[in-house]
Formats: structure tokens, C-alpha cells, sequence
């Protein structure tokens, strides 16, 4: 997107980092626990993920991605010359994540929260905050709960899970049918999904997409994602005869049933990941050969045109810089440009964080599809989801997840591989 003058200020809008010479600027400790100063030089943003317990590899991911969007808007002079303070809480299970939203409402000065990586820590502390008159705006997790319950001050920045499931169905129809040599209403797909809420809200619009895709022979096969065998679940899914089995795993249970497909001898035509745990740089670590050509729909990960993501080479180089690193899945860019969204809103209120004056600077504010690290366009629905925000098809090659589809997100053509060498 370029730099963009903002009205009598002339600052840096960051949603796409345009500029690449942001990254040479100092990395500031803009995000703290510390005691805010005065609210009129600053402005105190909560902020919630789990950075501890089982959630905390993604949850960690995701808040690196805030931090890194809060120091490079800060160090670029901060937002209507005030400066972000992100008041962190680390919030491993809802139990914590509602106590710790409680606790951040109660301040006078953090009228505004963003979050939260897993759909169960977003519902619980947005409803802390929806119901004390805040605004929360979640930045990662993607059941449609989030955003369907009439909340006016919740919103999304990121996809919801009903994205992921219509891409997966237009990609088996406008795709993989073809590469099978059958009809889509011939194939034979099951969708083995973890039983959380994360899991449960991508079956639910699975199960509607693939019925309007005209997928016919479409079913479930749900499992525990603390299970340490999934044994029983691949003898099922081998006793179905899928040509496509579609998975929504965490990290864990992602490895252990690519394993057990694998040590099972399940053949099929193609696989399909749903984020989390099949995005993960581990996940291809722990299979080695045998998941390459798996396929994977999920955030923009960084193997992406660049063209259609201006100012993701700026957000490498800084993830880089300060981590040592590359990005261990798309869920830090997803939380970047979600950042940079918020900043740029809060900007169109010259800094206010009232929940009034920022409904309605986010329902008015407009960005077009490629025009944010993400690839990512800004424009609300009725509900505050974000409509422009949209997921991507990538294939594992090597160890890099690269961008197969839709073609203008694409760095290659998807390649018919067999899914875990069975």
C-alpha cells in the first residue's frame, strides 16, 4: 500500500509496512506489564494469549506478531503521536482468560483488548468486555461464535472458520476433482476434526459447504486432540475409503495422525490440512518426507506472491531481527496485520479509544484485497467480521508450506503428490 498521508499528520500507515526502510528502526519495549503512564500521551491496549500451557506454541506466535506491529508503530511515531502500551495477560485456559479480562476491564485507562489465538479464550474474555460496554477486537481465533452474538463493540480482523471450509470445498471442486478423474459428486470425503470448539465450528460449515459444493458422500469423523492413539480413528477413516481426508488438528494430534495414516497404510488422493497443527514448521520436522505434497488451507504464511502481500518481506526481515528465526506458522503475520488494522482504525479517531468512536471508524474503514502483509482486504459486515480478510491453499515442499491457490496468492502450481508416502 505505500506510505499514506493520514490528515494534517503525515504518518506512516502500516497495514501493509510499504516502507522497507521501518525495519532498520529500533525495536522498542512498547509492550509491558507496567503501570501505564498519563492516557493522554499513551494508549493502554489489553492484551490476551497463552503463552504458557498446551495453547502456548501458536498463542506465543500470535503475540509476537502484536509486539512486532506495537514497536515498528511506535518507533514510526506511535498513533496521533501517542504512544501503545499493550497491558499483556497470559491466559493458558478460559478459566484464566476470563479472571484476567476482569481484571484488565476493571482498569479505567484499557477501554480497548485485542486476542486471543484459541476461540475459547476469545469468547470468554470478549464476553467480559462486550458486556462491561469495551471494545475487544480478536486478531486469530475463528469460530463463528465470536462475532455471532449480537456483541457491537466484538470484532474480527482475521478470517472465521467458515472461510476455510468454502475455500477446501472450492479447491477439491475447481481442483483436486479434476486431478482424480472423478466427478465431484462421486468423491468419497471425510472431514476428521479435533472435538473443541475449533474443531466443532469448522465441521459446522464444512457440512454445509460441501452439501452446496455437491459434495454428496461427506461425513465426519471427530476425535479427542489430548488423545495419545488415533489408531482407532485412521482404522475408521480406512474402513470409509476416502479419496480426501480434510483435518482439523493441533499441534500434537496433527503429527500423531499423519503418523498413524502413514503406519496404517491409509492411501488417498489428497490431503487436507485446516491451519493449527498442519501449518506448524514442526509438523514437517516430525514426518520429514512423507508430508510433503500435503496440503494445508490456513492464514498467509510467508511462501506467498509477494506482490499480493505488499510489506511481508518488511515483516520477515523484523520477525527475523528480533527472533532469530523465521515465522513457525502464518498465526504471528495473521496478529501483525490484524496490529497494524487496529492501529490504523484508532488513527481515523485521532487516538480515542471510546467503544462509540471506534465502532464507527472500524465499520467505515475500507481497504481493497492486496494491499496488507496478509494479502488482506478491511470491510466490515453487520456482524464486525472482517468480510476481505480470507484464507489460502499451500502444499508442503521440502520444509517450506508454499502458496499453491488461488492463483493470485500462488508461488506455484499445486503438485499431485501422495499424502504421507502411503
Amino acid at each position: 500500500m505505500g506510505v499514506k498521508k493520514i490528515a494534517k499528520r503525515k504518518l506512516v500507515r502500516l497495514s501493509a509496512l510499504g516502507v522497507a526502510t521501518v525495519v532498520a528502526l529500533p525495536l522498542l519495549m512498547g509492550c509491558s506489564t507496567a503501570a501505564s503512564s498519563s492516557s493522554s500521551d499513551s494508549i493502554k491496549i489489553g492484551a490476551f494469549f497463552p503463552v504458557s500451557g498446551s495453547l502456548a506454541l501458536l498463542g506465543e506466535e500470535s503475540w509476537r506478531g502484536v509486539q512486532i506491529a506495537t514497536d515498528l508503530r511506535n518507533a514510526a511515531g506511535g498513533v496521533a503521536d501517542k504512544s501503545i502500551e499493550m497491558v499483556f495477560a497470559d491466559v493458558p485456559d478460559v478459566n484464566a482468560a476470563t479472571s484476567e479480562a476482569r481484571r484488565l476491564a476493571s482498569d479505567s485507562d484499557i477501554n480497548l483488548a485485542v486476542g486471543s489465538y484459541s476461540s475459547g479464550l476469545s469468547l470468554a474474555a470478549s464476553e467480559v468486555f462486550a458486556r462491561g460496554g469495551s471494545t475487544f477486537v480478536e486478531l486469530g481465533a475463528v469460530s463463528e461464535a465470536i462475532t455471532d452474538r449480537d456483541y457491537e463493540n466484538v470484532f474480527r480482523f482475521n478470517p472465521a472458520a467458515g472461510s476455510f471450509t468454502k475455500l477446501q470445498m472450492r479447491f477439491i471442486t475447481e481442483h483436486l476433482a479434476e486431478e482424480l478423474g472423478k466427478p465431484v459428486s462421486e468423491l468419497n470425503v471425510i472431514l476428521a476434526h479435533e472435538d473443541s470448539a475449533y474443531g466443532q465450528s469448522v465441521a459446522e460449515n464444512a457440512v454445509i459447504d460441501a452439501a452446496e459444493a455437491g459434495l454428496v458422500n461427506f461425513s465426519l469423523e471427530p476425535y479427542n486432540a489430548k488423545s495419545t492413539d488415533l489408531s482407532s480413528t485412521v482404522l475408521r477413516l480406512k474402513a470409509k475409503a476416502p479419496d480426501i481426508v480434510i483435518a482439523v488438528s493441533y499441534a500434537a494430534d496433527a503429527i500423531l495422525l499423519g503418523r498413524q495414516i502413514r503406519d496404517n497404510g491409509l492411501q488417498l488422493g489428497a490431503f487436507i490440512g485446516t491451519g493449527g497443527g498442519h501449518s506448524l514448521k514442526g509438523f514437517h520436522d516430525a514426518l520429514g518426507e512423507a508430508a510433503d505434497g500435503v496440503y494445508d488451507v490456513d492464514f498467509t504464511q510467508i511462501h506467498v506472491n509477494e506482490e499480493f502481500t505488499p510489506g511481508i518481506t518488511e515483516f520477515t526481515a523484523a520477525y527475523e531481527e528480533r527472533y532469530d528465526s523465521l515465522p513457525a506458522s502464518g498465526h504471528a503475520l495473521a496478529n501483525f496485520t490484524g496490529a497494524n488494522l487496529l492501529f490504523d482504525i484508532l488513527e481515523e479517531t485521532n487516538g480515542s479509544d471510546d467503544p462509540e468512536e471506534f465502532r464507527q471508524a472500524a465499520q467505515n474503514f475500507k481497504l481493497e484485497i492486496g494491499t496488507t502483509s496478509s494479502g488482506w482486504g478491511f470491510s466490515l459486515n453487520e456482524n464486525n467480521q472482517n468480510e476481505l480478510a480470507d484464507v489460502y491453499v499451500m502444499q508442503w515442499n521440502g520444509d517450506q508450506l508454499e502458496t499453491v491457490w488461488p492463483e493470485q496468492a500462488a508461488i506455484r502450481a499445486p503438485l499431485p503428490a501422495t499424502p504421507f508416502g502411503v
